[in-house]
């Protein structure tokens, strides 16, 4: 028993060998005449997205300094830090009692003036036209009594001391005639009592608005809406101009500048949608949109300024943080696709691939559209059926019989 079992062992082998040898033949027979096995891609149709991505940082509006313009004592501080306030709120209340007191004096000096300049209008003016009337009849009476005294110290009946009276007379109505007149012009616009009158109130007014400019600086306000994040100020301190009170962060549209490669400058366009994600919170995108494209290249990074608005600020974006952001340039709803490890000179005008068509290698030049991250569109070129081989296989011929194998294709 123990020698047939040893001499079947001893046949057994070298049956296996000659089967093992057989198999070889077979296949390398088989290679020969149907080609080797190799792995080829599908095509696809479905949704494809054509997407640039590119990196920079965050841009917040410039945050603001808020202090005084005069020295006083703070009298009040109404705001907290961390508060979100309305532009013209008041955030700071200096003791204004002085600057009142001055304004309150402006005031009646202004009251003043225009009571000056009413009483040239309405007394004065029309007082110097009845003066100037008066003047003028006297002086005619006067004349014509000078004039029948001439005549009688003429025919001797009057001594000369009577005419130089009667001249006397006439000089003082004369002189009499020349003041109303004087007074008159005085008083009317173009006058020299008029003009005081109106610079007097404009100098008045001009007091009372630095009076109020200097009591509204009592009150410092917000500029523009925001939140608090800072204060240095409390009530009792003596505060005075050059010290920084507070900080003011404005709300406004967040910005994220990014650097696109001018190669992606081509799809670019104003108003694309995209999301943004940063280094910090690398889990959390929030959307974007593009909202400036600068005309200009970098000619040494060779890349163009690219803004986007944060539609959505996130709580935890700040100013010149690290993002990258993903824009998307393109979509189809039904694409024909290939994965892009089977597109060979992808980057030149002449892209192509290496099908299998009835056994055989044939290369097909094809037309590439929307380039998603792993497929790429062929708008023409090949059909829904068509196989093709990865672009890593070079040893492949035009022409060379190959058996396909299909593999999974990545998603677009």
């Amino acid at each position: 028993m123990a020698l047939s079992g040893f001499l079947n062992k001893r046949w057994l082998l070298p049956v296996f060998v000659l089967a093992g040898l057989i198999l070889l033949s077979g296949l390398i027979f088989s290679s020969s005449l149907f080609g080797p096995r190799l792995e080829v891609f599908t095509l696809q149709r479905g949704e494809l997205v054509q997407t640039v991505v590119a990196s920079g940082r965050v841009a917040t509006p410039a945050r603001v300094d808020v202090g005084t313009q005069i020295t006083g004592r703070v009298a009040a501080v109404p705001v907290k830090e961390g508060q979100t306030v309305r532009a013209g709120e008041l955030l700071i209340e200096l003791a204004a009692a002085d600057e009142k007191a001055a304004l309150e004096l402006a005031q009646a000096n202004v009251r003043q003036a225009e009571a000056r300049l009413r009483q040239l209008q309405q007394l004065t003016q029309p007082t110097a036209e009845q003066v100037l009337v008066q003047a003028q009849a006297n002086l005619i009476n006067v004349d014509k009594q000078y004039q029948r005294t001439r005549e009688l110290v003429a025919q001797g009946f009057v001594g000369k001391a009577q005419l130089d009276e009667a001249q006397r007379a006439l000089d003082v109505a004369r002189s009499q005639l020349k003041s109303a007149q004087f007074q008159l012009q005085s008083s009317k616009p173009d006058g020299s009592d008029y003009q005081l009158a109106v610079a007097g109130l404009q100098q008045a007014k001009a007091n009372l608005a630095a009076a109020q400019a200097k009591l509204e600086h009592t009150r410092i306000t917000a500029v523009v809406d925001g939140v608090l994040i800072a204060r240095d100020v409390e009530r009792g301190d003596i505060v005075q101009p050059g010290k920084i009170l507070m900080v003011l962060s404005p709300a406004g549209i967040s910005q994220l500048v990014v650097q696109i490669d001018e190669k992606n400058l081509r799809y670019i366009r104003m108003g694309q949608s995209a999301f943004g994600v940063t280094d910090a919170y690398p889990g959390q995108k929030f959307p974007v949109q593009v909202a400036y494209i600068n005309p200009g290249v970098d000619a040494q990074r060779g890349s163009v300024n690219v803004k986007l608005n944060v539609l959505k600020p996130p709580l935890f974006l700040t100013q010149d943080m690290t993002v990258s952001v993903e824009i998307e340039v393109a979509r189809s709803q039904n694409a024909l696709s290939l994965n892009v490890e089977a597109i060979r000179d992808a980057s030149t005008l002449h892209p192509w691939v290496m099908a299998v068509v009835d056994g055989r290698a044939a290369r097909r030049p094809v037309t590439i559209g929307i380039r998603g991250d792993k497929s790429v569109e062929i708008a023409s070129g090949l059909n829904q059926h068509d196989v093709v081989l990865p672009a890593t296989n070079m040893t492949v011929e035009a022409g060379q019989r190959v058996r396909p194998v299909v593999t999974k294709n990545p998603q677009p």
